[in-house]
């Protein structure tokens, strides 16, 4: 059983190709209007969905972090057969492995939305049980009721396996581990209102990554949904798009 939304969705264009990747607990369908824009600008869009995800609770607390990690090196596999060159593009903890990604694969550039390098203080991240507790527990999750999202945008779990919880902190401590490995030209975008990974994530991120080629956006009036909110998705698809052009253009000089 897949959940609506939870389609990986590939858009051919041109020979410069990207890969999406989506969050915790996440689907392909909060990705859908950003790799429409970017395919609308000439790129070859590939939506992953990763292991576990858009199906039941269940099925993602049978899943590891390199579950998930290996999800996004097959999307990584698939767009290499059809582009000469790839940039990673990634959602919340999607970014944490579009980082990972660009340590052990050559990409063209990677750009962060709202990586969770520190959990925001209102998650209750320290109230986590131990591992060995949260075998079999869950928690549940509000409903998602954005308007004039794609389809299936809105079909998120409705409860969080707190193992899977785990999994998701060990990515992030992985990551951590190998930000200074991070050269690829690389675009940070935050929400200042991000409730779930914390703003200063982004300074966390910049100040530890080995780019030459780094730049921020903090965006005042945003908070964590960046490809979905209304209010500024448009210009974070943009920049996005910018960004990549600029990394293809550098690749040629």
């Amino acid at each position: 059983m897949h959940l609506l939304g939870a389609e990986p969705f590939f858009l051919p264009g041109g020979r410069h190709g990207v890969l999406l990747i989506h969050g915790f607990t996440g689907l392909p369908a909060e990705l859908r209007l950003m790799g429409e824009y970017l395919h609308a600008r000439g790129f070859t869009v590939l939506a992953i969905r990763l292991a576990g995800h858009g199906t039941t609770a269940e099925d993602l607390s049978r899943t590891e972090h390199e579950d998930w990690m290996d999800s996004v090196r097959d999307g990584y596999a698939i767009l290499r057969g059809a582009c000469d060159d790839i940039a990673v593009v990634g959602h919340s903890m999607g970014a944490i492995f579009a980082l990972l990604l660009s340590v052990e694969a050559e990409v063209t550039c990677v750009v962060s939305l709202g990586a969770p390098l520190i959990i925001a203080r209102e998650q209750g991240i320290e109230h986590l049980p131990t591992r060995a507790a949260s075998v079999g527990r869950y928690v549940p999750k509000a409903r998602r009721k954005l308007e004039n999202v794609p389809q299936g945008a809105n079909n998120t779990y409705r409860r969080m396996p707190l193992v899977s919880v785990h999994e998701m902190m060990d990515v992030i401590a992985a990551a951590r581990s190998e930000l200074g490995k991070v050269r690829a030209p690389l675009l940070i975008v935050h929400g200042a209102r991000d409730h779930t990974a914390d703003p200063k994530s982004a300074e966390e991120l910049r100040a530890h990554v080995a780019s030459t080629d780094c730049e921020t956006v903090i965006l005042p009036d945003a908070g964590h949904l960046l490809p979905l909110d209304e209010g500024v998705r448009e210009r974070v698809f943009e920049r996005t798009a910018d960004f990549l052009e600029k990394a293809v253009q550098g690749r040629r000089s």
